[in-house]
């Protein structure tokens, strides 16, 4: 049987956060589809299973939407960021595009410093969310950094009264702006913007664009 002729239309493949959805990408999605891309807007069990098990989830969706896609772009949200680069790392893409990732832990959050080691953090919110400390033996700090072309987007606008208690430095009420850096990034910038909704914002939707058309952010 003869393999399908590669889809020539740019893909983008969305993950979502710690604990949300494909819903909360919709948006984003929407935005994407309308410059011109096919979105995979994917659902991943975030707070089950270990990061390897998500990594074969992930493998599972990621195959079975873009197996024929000429180019694969990716658009991450926090944790999102942590599990591409897992997934990368153990299932190279010769069909890789551009990365965006918003708001990710790309060296871990103080947040799971305190409280990673409770009982009640790990019932809610799962082994991989206790793998996301700023530890040097944390998951994102034991992954390699970046090979591909990435552009990192950091939030400083913070919600969170609880922020400044427990994160060093400007963040964006989860995660630290140093934190969202990565080696090997090509690109990176910060806007006034929280890391919960930092999704849905208006700038942030144009320059995840500007970056997976030309490989850096609008300035």
């Amino acid at each position: 049987m003869r393999a399908p002729i590669a889809n020539r239309r740019e893909d983008v493949v969305l993950l979502h956060g710690l604990g949300r959805n494909a819903r909360v990408m919709r948006p984003l999605a929407r935005e994407l589809e309308a410059a011109g891309y096919r979105v995979h807007n994917l659902d991943y069990p975030s707070t089950r299973g270990t990061p390897d098990a998500l990594v074969e989830v992930l493998h599972g969706e990621i195959s079975r939407c873009c197996a024929w896609s000429a180019r694969v772009n990716f658009v991450t949200h926090s944790l999102g960021g942590v599990m591409v680069r897992a997934y990368l790392a153990k299932h190279p893409m010769p069909q890789l595009g551009r990365v965006v990732m918003l708001a990710p832990p790309n060296h871990g959050s103080e947040y799971v410093d305190v409280a990673g080691h409770w009982r009640l953090f790990q019932a809610v919110l799962g082994p991989t969310a206790a793998q996301l400390g700023t530890a040097p033996t944390s998951l994102p700090n034991r992954l390699p950094g970046a090979d591909f072309e990435v552009g990192v987007i950091a939030g400083t606008g913070s919600i969170n009264p609880l922020g400044p208690a427990f994160i060093r430095g400007v963040n964006d009420g989860t995660v630290s702006v140093a934190s969202t850096q990565l080696a090997g990034m090509r690109d990176w910038i910060e806007l006034p913007v929280s890391h919960t909704f930092i999704m849905r914002d208006a700038e942030v939707t144009r320059q995840t664009i500007a970056f997976l058309r030309e490989g850096r952010f609008a300035r």
